[in-house]
């Protein structure tokens, strides 16, 4: 308390915390292009469902909720068992669709992380590649 008290004696107070002050001000500032975006996205989704909401007929015919599947009435329960193909390329897509959005952060800040980002990434992408022909060497990609 007495070393605050003297310093705002010489002069040197509480002045010299207001440029941090302003610092954080400016840096928040660049934030508020963005909660526009959110609030304008946002408006947008609940106009355009509450428009979807007053506008829409609600009147249910035979047609409307009959079963549709490809132009043709089906032929089998919904609830069969599909071909373990259709799991493995989902799964492997989500996996290598997952991945590859770790770049773009990365791409973005390249100057920044110096060579050991650089070449962090660069086994990222390696391990990435290896896993890719693994993969594709043991056919999980062909459809036969």
């Amino acid at each position: 308390m007495v070393r605050v008290l003297a310093c705002h004696a010489k002069g040197r107070g509480f002045e010299s915390r207001r440029p941090r002050k302003i610092e954080k001000e400016k840096k928040m500032v660049e934030f508020v292009s963005i909660f526009v975006y959110f609030i304008i996205a946002l408006s947008l989704a609940v106009l355009l469902l509450g428009l979807s909401f007053v506008f829409a007929t609600i009147k249910a015919d035979p047609e409307k909720i009959s079963a549709y599947e490809c132009g043709f009435d089906p032929f089998d329960d919904a609830r069969s068992r599909f071909d373990i193909q259709f799991y493995l390329v989902a799964i492997l897509f989500i996996i290598f669709d997952l991945e590859v959005t770790f770049l773009f952060p990365w791409a973005l800040t390249l100057n920044q992380v110096s060579f050991f980002g650089f070449w962090s990434m660069m086994a990222f992408l390696i391990i990435l590649t290896i896993g890719f022909i693994y993969e594709w060497r043991k056919g999980a990609l062909d459809w036969s």
